[in-house]
């Protein structure tokens, strides 16, 4: 239990006391104890219909739930894994390009998904998900093909097909599958919400291993795993398309207004949420990018590189699944609070300190955990404190805002990485190829440590 204090940190924007009484089946008896506003009445009408129905979730839910897992692992499966990418791009395909350069790639990713999640929630709102999925599951499959007839060294395809194509067309799919769960959900939304982020963390294992294992092949090679991972996406998003049930709301206000939905900014719990999210979303996604570029450096003989991160999303999904579970019983920001601090302090007590193999994967083990976290359970808080009718719009325009972050965030590390290989050889502007102490990566690892803790604690 939380203390009778009211902690406000800037990556929950919410006292201990509202975390928990925005839960929808608050003892009114209780109330009198509780500074939090109350949750929206549509919010709180549609629970009361389905507990008097008692059917929450139902088949429809739960194929629901089905067919946004399938998004989930087939877009966030692309985008955790470009670890891969990266090591891929830096000894192969864009040898002479940075590292700091190529990280630009992924990161434009993830932005472009974000930024784009505010009209994209918008759009569900309005129509649902149909024609979003059809558009979002040929594009990122046309994009995926595409890319398995790019030339190498041409940075500006690799960033024109991968980095924008397929970021966009990712961002149409991915924030309606992770909103259309919330219509059937009230009482479980945490761990419903927390399964479909886990599917992605499923995807981000299973398609890097893939990917190599298809790379590594004699008469398959890079190109065709690519066109094998195009061909899963089609048939994931195919699948979804077919089992999800969705419903537009009657009074949907359809306008420009609406489209570009800003307003939540307006709530002050929302506004704080969204700037602890940004500080820590900075450092958060770190390690998902350099722990597979760092292995190589510290040790290019061992086959840990190709496995850290399957292993880190592997964890992220037990940290998702948990982290929802635990969401439904102790409250969204009493969960991803400590699990968040936690993440930041495991960078500095084992990446920072130890090159050991056995270390490294004691890290991505845990790390994954906790940051799992933070990424099933944060869109939670967001809904508990939105309208329903609204809540597409509102999650995206939060996320829209946070990908600032991600965009910049993992660049400026790599940034740091270069700077302290250039150091480390003691001649002005050459990097170093190989860093087999891990001292170069130390100013990435205290950035990512430091936004986290701000995130959370500033």
């Amino acid at each position: 239990m939380a203390s009778s204090g009211k902690h406000t940190s800037p990556i929950n924007g919410l006292n201990y006391h509202e975390s928990t009484a925005l839960e929808p089946r608050l003892d009114p008896r209780e109330t009198h104890s509780i500074t939090a506003i109350p949750p929206s009445p549509d919010a709180a009408s549609i629970e009361k219909f389905r507990e008097e129905a008692g059917k929450e979730g139902g088949f429809r839910g739960w194929m629901t739930v089905l067919g946004s897992s399938l998004v989930y692992f087939a877009s966030f499966g692309i985008i955790s894994s470009f670890g891969f990418f990266q090591d891929y791009y830096r000894e192969h395909f864009l040898s002479s390009v940075p590292a700091s350069t190529i990280s630009f790639v992924g990161t434009l990713q993830i932005t472009l998904m974000n930024i784009l999640a505010a009209p994209a929630g918008s759009l569900y709102d309005w129509y649902g998900v149909k024609a979003l999925y059809i558009v979002s599951g040929v594009g990122s499959a046309g994009a995926l093909v595409g890319l398995s007839f790019l030339q190498s060294g041409k940075l500006w395809q690799v960033f024109l097909v991968q980095g924008v194509i397929l970021g966009i067309t990712i961002s149409v799919g991915a924030q309606p599958a992770l909103v259309a769960v919330n219509q059937h959900f009230i009482r479980r939304r945490a761990l419903v919400m927390g399964i479909v982020a886990a599917a992605g963390s499923v995807g981000g294992v299973c398609f890097p291993l893939i990917l190599a294992r298809l790379n590594d092949l004699s008469g398959v090679g890079y190109a065709w795993s690519l066109r094998v991972i195009a061909l899963m996406v089609a048939l994931c998003y195919a699948i979804a398309l077919l089992v999800s049930f969705w419903d537009i709301p009657s009074h949907a206000e359809k306008s420009l207004r609406k489209f570009l939905d800003f307003r939540g900014f307006l709530d002050r719990r929302y506004s704080v949420l969204c700037a602890g999210a940004f500080i820590a979303m900075l450092g958060q996604f770190v390690p998902y990018y350099y722990i597979s570029s760092y292995t190589a450096d510290v040790h290019p003989t061992s086959s840990a590189k190709y496995y850290l991160l399957p292993l880190m999303n592997a964890c992220s999904f037990l940290g998702r699944i948990l982290g929802g579970l635990a969401a439904d019983k102790t409250g969204p920001a009493n969960s991803v609070y400590p699990m968040t601090i936690l993440s930041g302090l495991l960078c500095l007590v084992t990446w920072a300190v130890t090159t050991s193999v056995p270390v490294l994967i004691c890290f991505v083990i845990l790390y994954g955990l906790s940051s799992g976290v933070f990424i099933a359970v944060l869109p939670v808080i967001i809904a508990q404190i939105t309208p329903a009718s609204s809540m597409g719009g509102r999650i995206g325009a939060f996320y829209s805002v946070c990908a600032i972050a991600q965009l910049v965030g993992s660049p400026i590390g790599g940034a740091m990485i270069k700077k302290a290989m250039a150091s480390a050889d003691g001649t002005d502007g050459v990097a170093v190829e190989r860093a087999d102490d891990g001292s170069a990566y130390l100013g990435l690892i205290l950035f990512s440590v430091c936004l986290v803790a701000l995130g959370v604690t500033g």
